[in-house]
């Protein structure tokens, strides 16, 4: 349906999110968030099992938690942009990473499983913005008490992917 070339500008997401937008190159998002799954996936089928719960420091994420972290986020803002994008004016509350990390158990699955998932959840998060109308695109909705928009969190979903690539990469796999 709608093909979104447009960046969201400053009005349309808190200025935390900023970072995120950033990173995303220009051009259709649609395309950005399916191509970035074959180059998550490559990256994370590149990593040894026996590695994947490294950290790169005793107090951070493992490899693995930091996978699952993405994974839920991805799924939190897909649901906010489902829910706005179909014009649900509910306030949505917040999460804290930290916590969901701390109960997910994600140093329990293996690498491949998580990446299977986020390849499931990454696909969904596709069909759900490409089967959007321009209307739907436009709409904003409040979440952690700051408006946002539709658009805007396909670009923090697309942008906080990227952000944890580069982490993964600079300071968990420094050696690729």
């Amino acid at each position: 349906m709608a093909q979104t070339r447009q960046r969201p500008d400053e009005t349309e997401h808190h200025p935390y999110y900023g970072k995120y937008v950033s990173l995303v190159p220009e051009g259709d998002i649609n395309a950005l968030l399916s191509g970035q799954l074959d180059e998550t996936l490559a990256l994370l089928h590149s990593i040894p099992e026996t590695e994947a719960g490294f950290r790169y420091a005793p107090d951070k994420w493992s490899i693995k938690e930091l996978v699952g972290h993405v994974i839920d986020t991805e799924r939190i803002f897909a649901y906010r942009a489902l829910r706005f994008a179909r014009n649900d004016r509910t306030e949505l509350s917040g999460f804290e990473q930290d916590g969901y990390i701390t109960n997910a158990s994600f140093d329990d699955c293996s690498l491949a499983e998580l990446a299977s998932e986020f390849e499931s959840v990454r696909r969904s998060t596709c069909y759900l913005f490409r089967h959007l109308n321009e209307a739907a695109w436009n709409r904003r909705g409040t979440a952690s008490e700051n408006e946002v928009s539709v658009r805007a969190l396909a670009y923090i979903i697309a942008g906080h992917e990227l952000h944890h690539r580069e982490i993964l990469r600079n300071l968990y796999l420094p050696k690729q």
